[in-house]
């Protein structure tokens, strides 16, 4: 994203909602326990004591993954962020969900410290909410993947180009949703949310 994309309200919103949720990925997959507690390390961020993966591949996956929906958050295009765990089969065991909205006719200055502290509530949740998720199978996998409002032109940017259709299964039926936590602002609007297959979702035979 060029500076002057940068200098507007939108641009410092996905600057900071961006950053945000790296740090908040990368929790989620420490609290998941796919890998063990040495591939991370503690550091602190918005003053809240967050994990950060020292292993180079993962950083950089979670890292290019988010830095890559940043020109389209900017724009409203991105409607969810998900993180997606699959058992053996590839079916989706558990999906966390960051919904965001970002206002686009907002035109005030952003005020940093006040979207950080309400940002930072997310943090302090995340680590308690994990009686509310699945236990993982030991060979499950894990991807990011992005909802768009409307898809991005190929050819427009590099950005849009790696941005490529998912082929992970979907549940047949409504998933069962549970809350983490929300916050409403002028600015910016963020849900964050776990979703469950259904008890009547189909088994596999």
């Amino acid at each position: 994203m060029d500076r002057k994309d940068n200098s507007t309200p939108q641009g410092e919103i996905a600057r900071i909602l961006v950053e945000f949720m790296e740090v908040a990925i990368t929790s989620i997959v420490f609290l998941k326990g796919i890998y063990p507690n040495g591939a991370f390390e503690r550091r602190r961020y918005m003053n809240v004591v967050v994990h950060k993966a020292k292993h180079p591949q993962l950083n950089e996956y979670i890292h290019s993954a988010l830095e890559g929906l940043l020109p389209f958050i900017n724009k409203g295009l991105v409607d969810r962020v998900v993180v997606i765990f699959f058992g053996d089969d590839d079916v989706p065991i558990e999906r966390f969900i960051f919904k965001l909205s970002v206002n686009q006719s907002y035109n005030s200055k952003v005020e940093q410290a006040d979207l950080e502290f309400s940002l930072r509530s997310f943090l302090i949740k995340l680590p308690v909410s994990e009686p509310l998720t699945k236990p993982l199978p030991r060979n499950c996998r894990w991807e990011i993947t992005a909802y768009f409002h409307a898809l991005p032109e190929a050819g427009t940017s590099k950005d849009a180009e790696m941005w490529i259709p998912t082929d992970a299964k979907q549940w047949l039926q409504p998933p069962l949703i549970v809350p983490i936590k929300s916050m409403t602002s002028e600015p910016l609007g963020l849900q964050l949310y776990l979703e469950h297959p259904s008890h009547t979702e189909p088994k596999k035979t």
